[in-house]
């Protein structure tokens, strides 16, 4: 267990936390949320150990670990390879193997004995203890599915940690936090390094997890599927909703409507109270009754409503007309340093298409959306726009075009010539720039801020045609929900990348994804291009378990379905590829199972050995002989070679078995 004890931390007159008092407990799955600015990774980095709190204000157990994820980092500075980097996380249990070994040398040579043999004896016990409990032969086949998952290919484990960029640093940072399995994970915005498949998969990883988590993330969807309990951040306070983040947004609606109650009838009895203060101040008769009064009033504790950012709204300039056919992409192909990120792009969209393209990280997303706003020119093939279209775009690098010496509301001013200062300032305020932080220059500017600014520039540019790379990224959950609506009321065409799923479902009715160099079209909006993928990868395993009779009539529908087609073979003709095919399936699996089925007898085997052996060490009489105990020790460090070997040859072949599996499948 974690606890947080009277937490407080004040800057002037504004309380950051105000007396914040709260635990986590094991198997405890928290939403931190909060406006930008409450405090969120504030609160995580003291719960952390990050940044330092008083004594006694962050108090846990003594065996309740805790791993902690920032937002962003420094680049990892290593030498090792990536697979080296992430079996560092088993840093501790690998040096307690080495140690083992080492005593074992030392027991060979010692005295049974001496007070040396005894207290080296104890050291063995308490370290075999503990690599058995840790599971170390299976360290390998840990660490591959977490780096596999997060969306790294099995030829990237060789590769050197400084030839990532910083966004695959930050999943390997996550790796290597999941392999350690602390007690609580906290975890800052860990979704914004995320692709769409990566993503889905670190969702079923959480939702199995363990240990304790508290996860901050603008995505809702993955708050809602990864937790249980809500912490709000705001006004200095902490409130607890004991439900995912859907829950949480409900609970809100009905606290707020018991709050601004009491809040209007306490404004109600001080206006009253003032109205008596001031008609009898100057009556003698009144005074004791006015000075009471006056304590009460200054007794009372003021109610202080959080703002209702919700209230926000905005829409875009109206899209000028444009034909019909607003993009063509005919034959496109893109290549970078001699391999096609992609070839044969063919798609086309019309006016009031709103559109969201998908794909791993790396696969050509926004190499393709710079296509399409002309900042780079495909290698083959054309990209065509129709009649009157007029382009915005929006990427990472627009923000450092933003003029340094103009005010927010400046470069706002100069994008948005036909808006009024209160529609400027409305579009500031859904992007998080307020009051006076309008008028901030963009040279002292955040990255974040500048992203924002940059994007509030596009949107009140004039256009039919917006190109939105990560467009969420540096959003709260209250600017997304305004630029989503905003986005939905567009009756222009929109073209957007992103993997915030909420955000793209309203207003979505296409998705374009990039994959394997192919672009494909699929109709509807994310959820439906996710379900329709389930449903293949279901079909497809379905297909693959029942095998031969039942693969053979799939094979026969899809064949039958082409025989209208001019190049279509017979049903003859495809039975027999087919069953070509699965031939040389079942003959390039063969070696591997007969692995697999031979590790699996060595296994036993060693492990029947390892048992007796432990059986014939545990004898204290066995030390009286040294010759016998050093036989059996060298016997016993043999053995857990050999084991370990075995399971590296299970795993091995294990792992081309489903990969064999999974290309037959496809």
């Amino acid at each position: 267990m974690l606890s947080v004890n009277h937490l407080d931390i004040r800057y002037g007159d504004k309380y950051l936390f105000k007396d914040i008092s709260q635990s986590v407990y094991a198997g405890n799955r928290i939403g931190l949320v909060g406006v930008n600015g409450a405090g969120k990774s504030t609160l995580l980095k003291i719960m952390a150990g990050v940044t330092g709190s008083d004594d006694g204000v962050i108090t846990r157990g003594k065996t309740f670990t805790v791993g902690y994820l920032p937002q962003e980092s420094s680049a990892l500075v290593s030498d090792n390879t990536l697979y080296a980097e992430a079996e560092s996380a088993f840093a501790e249990v690998l040096a307690l193997q080495d140690e083992i070994q080492h005593i074992n040398e030392q027991l060979a040579v010692a005295d049974p004995e001496s007070g040396v043999f005894q207290t080296l004896l104890k050291r063995q016990g308490e370290i075999q203890q503990i690599l058995d409990a840790s599971d170390i032969y299976t360290i390998r086949a840990r660490i591959e599915k977490i780096l596999l998952g997060l969306g790294f290919r099995q030829d990237d484990l060789a590769r050197p940690v400084s030839s990532f960029s910083g966004g695959w640093i930050m999943r390997l940072m996550l790796a290597k936090m999941l392999l350690t399995a602390p007690s609580l994970l906290l975890l800052d915005e860990p979704t914004n390094h995320l692709d769409l498949d990566s993503l889905t998969w670190v969702e079923d990883f959480l939702r199995t997890y363990q240990g304790a988590m508290v996860i901050i993330s603008h995505d809702r969807t993955f708050l809602d599927r990864t937790t249980e309990i809500t912490w709000e951040v705001s006004l200095g306070r902490l409130s607890v909703y004991k439900g995912n983040y859907s829950y949480y947004l409900r609970e809100k609606d009905e606290r707020r409507a018991v709050e601004q109650a009491a809040y209007d009838n306490q404004q109600a009895r001080i206006r009253q109270t003032m109205r008596f203060v001031e008609r009898f101040r100057a009556k003698s008769t009144k005074a004791k009754q006015v000075q009471s009064r006056v304590k009460q009033l200054e007794k009372e504790e003021l109610i202080e409503l959080a703002d209702d950012e919700r209230q926000i709204r905005f829409t875009f300039p109206p899209a000028p007309p444009s034909g019909r056919d607003v993009l063509r992409v005919r034959g496109v192909g893109k290549q970078y340093q001699g391999q096609w990120v992609f070839r044969e792009a063919d798609v086309q969209f019309q006016r009031g298409d709103k559109v969201a393209v998908v794909g791993v990280n790396g696969a050509g997303k926004s190499t393709f959306l710079k296509l399409l706003s002309g900042e780079i020119e495909p290698d083959e093939g054309d990209v065509i726009f129709g009649h009157n279209v007029q382009r915005s775009y929006f990427g990472q690098h627009q923000a450092q075009e933003l003029s340094p010496s103009l005010s927010a509301l400046d470069t706002m001013a100069l994008a948005g010539e036909g808006m009024t200062v209160t529609q400027t300032r409305s579009l500031l305020g859904a992007f998080l720039f307020r009051g006076e932080e309008v008028d901030k220059k963009v040279a002292v500017l955040s990255g974040g801020e500048k992203s924002r600014l940059a994007l509030a520039r596009m949107i009140a540019t004039p256009a039919n045609c917006m190109l939105l790379d990560e467009p969420t990224n540096h959003l709260d959950m209250s600017s997304q929900d305004v630029l989503q609506e905003a986005m939905a009321q567009y009756d222009g065409f929109i073209i957007v990348v992103s993997h915030n799923r909420y955000f793209l479902d309203s207003f979505v009715n296409k998705v374009l994804e990039v994959r394997d160099g192919r672009v494909a079209i699929y109709e509807g909006n994310i959820s439906d291009y996710l379900n329709k993928l389930a449903r293949e990868q279901e079909a497809a395993c379905k297909s693959s378990s029942e095998g031969g009779k039942g693969s053979a009539t799939n094979e026969e529908s899809k064949a039958a379905g082409q025989l209208s087609e001019k190049s279509a073979l017979s049903r003859k003709a495809q039975r027999r590829l087919e069953a070509q095919a699965r031939k040389d399936h079942g003959r390039k699996l063969g070696p591997w199972k007969e692995k697999v089925k031979e590790a699996e007898a060595t296994i036993e085997k060693l492990e029947e050995r390892k048992v007796e052996l432990e059986t014939l060490m545990a004898d204290p009489e066995l030390y009286q002989d040294q010759q016998a105990w050093s036989a059996a020790s060298n016997n016993y460090d043999d053995c857990t070679s050999r084991l370990k070997q075995a399971y590296e040859q299970w795993e091995e072949a294990q792992v081309e078995i489903d990969r064999a599996g999974a290309e037959m499948a496809t």
